[in-house]
């Protein structure tokens, strides 16, 4: 890496490359952990000991917030303060000892971001019981999958997800024995439940059965945390386990990095939480506040009630995913369009600008402060006008995007790369750092990184531009798969964990990724695809001899070449009066729209998620083929080719579907 590099250090030297083994590049840490990867406190052994502590600096601080609604309009914020957040955590968590469940068991926890959500889960986190969220979106059968793969033995559910719940306890009577709703529970599904052999409660009932006194067990930062699933290459979620030590870890890491780059939370801080808890990236974040003292305000669950949850609640800190941004770039960039020539190039001036300043090394207050208060502070008003740190995760911020955003909103914003398996964040970009612009930053202080050479892909981590796979090392990541040893060893090679994610190495020590390894990626809205299961479910239609299914990670959706079979295509025609040959018909509007309807509606009956139908696709007459480079000598689809070779196609398909989705 280039000798001009002044945000990381290198640690260990490059590998060459060895009998059965890809060359290594240089070992790299953040300069912030120059001298060593950061200790943590030997008073912080788990999650709990941050929010008890938290809990004697603010006791009457407000700490969980949700807007109650009444006749269905929703008014204002209501909080729970520390105190009384800690004294319904010690009553719950004494509860569920009193239905058996000890230190090592597991809990689940389904539903949508609210207080009962934290408090349970801190609630597990003080009697050593490890958190298990329950996430439908893996899958149609996920949740009793992952139920009876995690051993769960209680389970806190929110009320509109009961009936779905109830749909598959039958089959998760084994270990699960107590549900507790968040809210009430009708006497038919309390009814329906224990004839099961399950005991049921609501959240006030279930509080009743514990105490403030009951005494809490030693906790160790070997215990496990959580068990966190997330998508599997063979269809069956892979449950990523978390030690306690792991989870305090990256809290506190982000707090180094906050201190020597930008400003630490403290009490006057309000965090908006509406990210999936059920992800580790909003734990993280949430657990964070709490440690700093500050207000966590949830949303609605709607996304059609986002903006004004977030307009009543006005928080300092606000973290999305690059779809929310982009929607939100796209509703400034229409209104500017709308108002008029003289409107239109004072924004562009502005922008101009104050990009030109921040370029310059000023930082976000400085740039251009007169042009924040007369042309930016609209865009300000719309995240409630108090945002001081913007975050990004989950998929990659578009370098467009990452500049409107840095530009206009006011404020500095830093985009982060992880993956459950890390812990959440292992590389974030610096406040106030221009020239991290369309990188994911240098690694935190808990991780050491460096770049595997990955030669059938030709990328080089020796290279004078250094490019491989992202390998980590470090004190946050995870502890291995549960009951998975067999992908724990394959992921986990001599301590460092392969992402699969193709990075490089910029001058300035940030990282950039710029590819994916294996055959499972993340849209814009952070799902990860398996691409192999979805291609052989699609390729059961009788319709199609080969399917070519492409996911840009800056887009929410997928796209695919599909080379029809020629005779059923023909026949379909003749049956519908088209006339033309094979070639023409692939052109045909109507033969396309005709064959991804019968691929979504495959896609429906095999139970493929929402995200993971076609939006659009492009009808090939001609067949993969290995002269052109497309597939292997065994027919298997070399997909970096097939994305050089159909690039228009796809950009086209792209504008297609958001077309047809307007």
């Amino acid at each position: 890496m280039s000798s001009t590099a002044v945000y990381t250090v290198e640690v260990e030297g490059s590998r060459p490359p060895a009998a059965g083994k890809p060359s290594a590049g240089p070992v790299y840490r953040c300069i912030y952990a120059k001298d060593g990867l950061m200790d943590v406190p030997s008073q912080y052994n788990s999650p709990w000991d941050l929010f008890s502590e938290s809990v004697k600096r603010n006791p009457k601080n407000r700490m969980l917030g949700r807007r109650q609604l009444n006749e269905k309009k929703a008014g204002p914020y209501t909080w729970i303060t520390y105190e009384e957040a800690y004294e319904t955590t010690l009553r719950i968590g004494s509860a569920i000892r009193s239905r058996g469940v000890n230190p090592g068991d597991r809990c689940g926890i389904y539903g949508a971001n609210c207080p009962q959500w934290i408090m349970a889960m801190e609630a597990c986190n003080s009697h050593v019981i490890s958190c298990v969220p329950l996430y439908d979106t893996l899958g149609a059968n996920a949740v009793e999958f992952i139920i009876n793969h995690a051993e769960v033995s209680i389970a806190f559910i929110q009320e509109n997800k009961l009936p779905a719940v109830l749909k598959c306890l039958p089959n998760c009577t084994a270990h699960l024995k107590t549900i507790v709703s968040f809210g009430t529970i009708s006497s038919t599904q309390k009814k329906e439940v224990e004839e099961l052999g399950i005991d049921c409660f609501s959240w006030e009932e279930f509080a009743l059965l514990g105490h403030l006194d009951h005494e809490l067990p030693a906790r160790q930062r070997t215990d496990t945390c959580t068990i966190m699933y997330t998508s599997g290459t063979t269809g069956e979620p892979k449950g990523v386990i978390l030690s306690n030590g792991s989870f305090v870890g990256e809290v506190l890491s982000m707090h180094q990095l906050l201190v020597e780059t930008d400003k630490p939370g403290s009490p006057e801080d309000t965090y908006f939480s509406f990210l999936p808890l059920a992800h580790i990236m909003d734990q993280i974040l949430v657990t964070y506040w709490i440690y700093s003292g500050s207000s966590v305000g949830f949303w609605q669950g709607d996304i059609r009630y986002l903006i004004p949850d977030l307009l009543e609640l006005k928080p300092t800190v606000f973290c999305g995913v690059p779809r929310v941004y982009d929607r939100i770039y796209t509703g400034v960039m229409d209104k500017i369009e709308q108002g008029g020539t003289l409107k239109k190039m004072l924004f562009q001036y502005a922008y101009s600008y104050k990009l030109g300043n921040l370029e310059k090394g000023y930082r976000q207050e400085e740039a251009a402060p007169l042009m924040d208060k007369i042309v930016f502070d609209k865009i300000k008003q719309a995240f409630g006008g108090r945002v001081r740190l913007m975050l990004s995760g989950a998929a990659p911020l578009p370098r467009h995007l990452e500049e409107f955003l840095r530009v206009t909103c006011c404020t500095v914003l830093s985009q982060g790369y992880g993956l459950t398996e890390s812990c959440g964040g292992c590389f974030t970009s610096i406040a106030n750092v221009i020239s991290m612009l369309g990188t994911v930053g240098v690694p935190m202080t808990t991780i050491e990184a460096r770049l595997e050479s990955v030669p059938e892909m030709s990328y080089d981590a020796l290279a004078a531009v250094p490019r491989g796979e992202i390998c980590l090392r470090g004190t946050t990541l995870f502890s291995g798969y549960h009951k998975r040893q067999d992908l724990t060893k394959e992921t986990l090679v001599d301590g460092w964990l392969h992402t699969g994610d193709i990075g490089e190495w910029q001058p300035n020590g940030s990282m950039k990724i710029i590819d994916r390894k294996k055959n499972i990626f993340k849209l814009s809205q952070g799902e990860y695809v398996a691409v192999e299961n979805i291609e052989s479910t699609y390729s059961r239609c009788p319709l199609v001899t080969t399917v070519w299914v492409y996911g840009n990670s800056f887009e929410s959706f997928l796209v695919a070449v599909v080379v029809p079979e020629r005779k059923p295509l023909e026949d379909w025609a003749a049956a519908n009066n088209l006339s033309g040959d094979f070639q023409s018909l692939c052109q045909n509007g109507k033969a396309k729209k005709y064959i991804l309807e019968e691929l979504n509606s495959l896609g429906r009956k095999e139970k493929l998620r929402g995200f993971e139908m076609l939006r659009a696709v492009y009808l090939e007459p001609m067949p993969f083929d290995i002269e052109r480079d497309l597939v292997t000598p065994t027919f298997k689809l070399k997909r970096p080719q097939l994305l050089k070779h159909y690039k228009e196609c796809i950009d086209q398909l792209y504008i297609e579907g958001k077309a047809g989705n307007a």
